[in-house]
């Protein structure tokens, strides 16, 4: 219709949330499909975060319209957990409480970007950040993040990405899709080549808490201090507490862009579920001993897909250190049939694993990867083993198998 907006037109939907949708009505049809697609944890909301919520219908107060920037206990333990966190000192006045994590990050690039500014993006990335970035009037200028080189940017390829236009960087770590970590000094020099060249740092933490191994979560505006007026830090409850369906985040940055943010908010949406905002209070305020307990498992499984998948014909999986996703080469199974069908790129891989084995994967082409698909670790150990076996059937051992 040409009546719509040319804007909204022109988004592509998430590729993630389609794989899962489709898996899911397979599924819902009697078909035994198993879903590698969806970033969302398999374990249920903790128990006493769901209390807290509870408490909380029951509370009169909560019924009523509270503050656009948010409750000012949730923004005050927001401000306490960034510290404890990330080591970064904010006030609750620095903080906004939004609709889930993604609403933050389209919230940032809406009161950052005006009409042709420019944001460096590194790739492999989630998917929904260049449409966001494109939505705000804002230009993503993708930068390839290479496995060659454990799917970081260097600082020689965001000099060379510099124009005048550059407003800001995306910087994630751990990665959404590749499970990368940067190191604490990779992320130092990131943090002061955007003091150094007066370039915004948008730091999405969503996956602080899920770090494996020797790896370190590192904030960078909590290292470099030049950034602390031209940071954000994005973040939220769903990945760290199993709260995806709350849709509760928030977003921390310098108090006058955080003002501008939040007139945005009193447009759009005035103010968060209070019931939302009171059971993340209790997911980042109370206990913590349930992380280890869902981190232990997910360990458990990565090293177990890890295993798998680098034992198949045809595939290279390097270790992700951070996040619920491992991001395989497929590139030796290009060029190669599958059920009489001559195998030319990931996108179409995904189609022909859903086909014959009824696996379900995202394909690298949706996060500027092709050659790579994302499978998410965050599902039971049983279901992983059984559907990576499937594919093992499907295209043979390699050598490592």
């Amino acid at each position: 219709m040409s009546e719509l907006s040319k804007r909204i037109t022109g988004i592509k939907p998430s590729a993630t949330m389609a794989v899962t949708a489709k898996a899911n009505a397979l599924k819902a049809a009697g078909e035994p499909v198993i879903g590698f697609g969806a970033g969302e944890p398999d374990f249920p909301t903790p128990p006493h975060i769901v209390e807290a919520a509870l408490a909380a219908v029951k509370d009169p107060k909560n019924y009523k319209y509270t503050p656009a920037a948010g409750l000012p206990a949730l923004r005050q333990a927001v401000a306490d957990k960034t510290f404890r966190d990330s080591g970064l000192k904010v006030g609750a006045d620095q903080v906004m409480i939004t609709n889930g994590g993604k609403h933050a990050i389209y919230a940032t690039l809406a009161t950052l970007l005006n009409p042709g500014d420019e944001v460096i993006l590194p790739a492999p990335y989630w998917v929904s950040y260049p449409d966001q970035i494109k939505l705000a009037g804002g230009t993503p200028v993708i930068v390839s993040a290479p496995d060659t080189n454990g799917f970081k940017v260097t600082i020689a390829q965001l000099d060379e990405a510099l124009t005048e236009n550059t407003k800001a960087l995306m910087f994630v770590s751990p990665s959404n899709p590749t499970g990368a970590v940067y190191t604490e000094d990779e992320t130092r020099a990131i943090g002061e080549w955007c003091v150094a060249n007066g370039v915004w740092l948008l730091a999405d933490e969503i996956y602080e808490h899920l770090i494996y191994g020797d790896a370190k979560f590192t904030s960078a505006p909590g290292i470099v201090p030049g950034l602390s007026e031209r940071f954000v830090i994005m973040n939220g409850v769903a990945k760290t507490y199993a709260m995806t369906g709350w849709r509760l985040g928030w977003l921390v940055g310098p108090v006058d862009f955080v003002k501008a943010a939040t007139g945005l908010q009193t447009q759009l949406c005035s103010n968060v579920s209070n019931i939302s905002q009171m059971a993340a209070l209790e997911a980042i305020s109370g206990p913590q001993e349930v992380l280890d307990v869902m981190l232990a498992s997910y360990d458990e499984r990565r090293k177990a897909m890890v295993s798998m998948l680098n034992a198949m014909q045809g595939v290279t999986c390097l270790e992700p250190m951070g996040a619920f996703y491992t991001f395989p080469s497929f590139t030796g199974v290009l060029g190669t049939e599958i059920g009489g069908v001559l195998v030319e790129s990931t996108d179409q891989l995904a189609g022909l694993f859903l086909d014959h084995a009824q696996v379900a994967a995202v394909p690298g082409e949706a996060f500027d990867a092709p050659g790579h698909m994302r499978f998410s670790y965050a599902l039971a150990m049983d279901d992983l083993v059984e559907g990576l076996t499937r594919l093992q059937d499907l295209l043979g051992k390699g050598t490592t198998g």
